[in-house]
This record gives structure tokens, sequence and C-alpha cells, in this order.
């Protein structure tokens, strides 16, 4: 395990209150690898052999059933993929794949739960991650099942633009398809989504957006912490 990487995981909250020696048994038996774009890196149903740590690039959750697929979500520096699976020893109930060439730290799922029985301060921010976790699925059932695919692509555009911090123009961090699976839609339902926002401030150019009246588009929007604030 190279220091650096050793550092960038022990910051993260699901480690930063263990004791050290168990935090370096921990790391003991795992190791750092680097993944070209577009590999699967693990597939639903499979065992839970590893807890993943994203260190640079990118990685995508999805799912498939027959011949449907669906994104779930983009997990992004410095952070972890697929913890329950982990902890519960199940299989995984989503698949992984890197989507720009990625660096991954691999933790030993044994050893996690073995430091989960011993470690109190690991246990609890364990059950903190998964609890902010299950959390934000009832955001995304809450903002699929309550909105319009409209309104929840306004929603998206809104913090998008909040994240990207670049004024009224900014690239979509997503290419459109992707963006569509996302949020529940075929990418045709997308493009009808993108031309029903025009009339709200939105103009969008390939991945290029902007909103030339966000007030207005909040208005539309009608965002609510109790789904759109990812801390509530």
């Amino acid at each position: 395990m190279p220091e650096a990487a050793y550092r960038d995981i022990r910051k993260l909250h699901l480690f930063e209150a263990m004791a050290e020696e168990h935090f370096a048994t921990l790391m003991r038996g795992a190791f750092v690898q680097n993944f070209p774009p577009q590999v699967e890196l693990i597939t639903e149903g499979d065992a839970s052999d590893f807890l993943h740590v994203v260190l640079s690039g990118s990685v995508d959750l999805f799912a498939t059933w027959h011949d449907r697929e669906t994104s779930m979500a983009t997990v992004r520096p410095v952070s972890t993929f697929i913890l329950a699976a982990t902890i519960r020893d199940a299989p995984y109930l989503m698949s992984a794949r890197t989507l720009e060439k990625s660096r991954i730290a691999l933790i030993p799922s044994e050893t996690v739960r073995a430091i989960f029985d011993i470690d109190g301060g690991f246990a609890r921010a364990m059950v903190a991650e998964l609890a902010q976790a299950y959390r934000s699925v009832i955001r995304a059932q809450k903002d699929l099942k309550l909105r319009t695919s409209t309104e929840r692509l306004a929603n998206y555009l809104l913090r998008a633009q909040e994240h990207a911090d670049q004024g009224p123009e900014f690239d979509l961090d997503l290419e459109k398809r992707r963006l569509a699976s996302v949020l529940g839609m075929t990418p045709e339902h997308l493009s009808r989504s993108f031309r029903g926002l025009q009339s709200h401030g939105v103009v969008a150019q390939g991945n290029r957006i902007r909103i030339d009246d966000r007030a207005k588009l909040e208005r539309y929007a009608r965002s609510t912490p109790l789904i759109d604030d990812p801390s509530t």
C-alpha cells in the first residue's frame, strides 16, 4: 500500500476514528491497482470479497435485468463502494466499472468484518455511513416517485450548477445517455425534458448547459432539502 494511498484512506470518515493498530491490520492485506476505462470491477450477484476505495478517476455503479441496464450512481474520489455487501457478507446488488483511468484500493472484506467486531470507533462510523447511504436511497426514491421527469432534470441541473460553481454556464459531468439512466428515463425522454425547460431559462448545447434565469428555474423545480440536500 503506497504511503499516499494509506493517508487518503485514513482521512475518510469511515476510518478516521478507528484505532491505529486496527487500521494497520486493515491495510496489511489491502492493495492498490490501476484500471483503464470501461473495466468491470465487480459483478452483481458475485461474492463481496473486497471493499473498494476510489482514490482517483471515477466508477459507474450499474444494474442489469434481462436486456436492460441502468446507472445507479457515480463514485468519485475519495470514497468507498459497496459497503453494505461487505459488512453483511452478501452478494453485490450492483456491478461497477471504471469510467476513466482509475486507481482503486481493495481491502479484504473478511478483515473489514473482523475489525468491525473489535473496534467501536470503526463500528460507529460504519453505522453512520450505512445510515447516510440509506437516506440517500430514500431521497432518490422520493425524487423518482414524486416528481415528473422534467422536474427531476430541473433539480439535477440546479445541483450540478452549484457543484460546478462556474456561473450560469457549466458542463454536465455525465454524458447524456448516462444522465437519462440516472434520472430514470430514456434518452429520448431526456431530450424532451430539456426542451421543456427552455421556457424556464435552460439552454443546452451538447453537454454545455446555460441557465439564463436561475430564479425562474428554481420556482419551477421547487427544490426541498428533504430530497435535494445530501447533508439532511
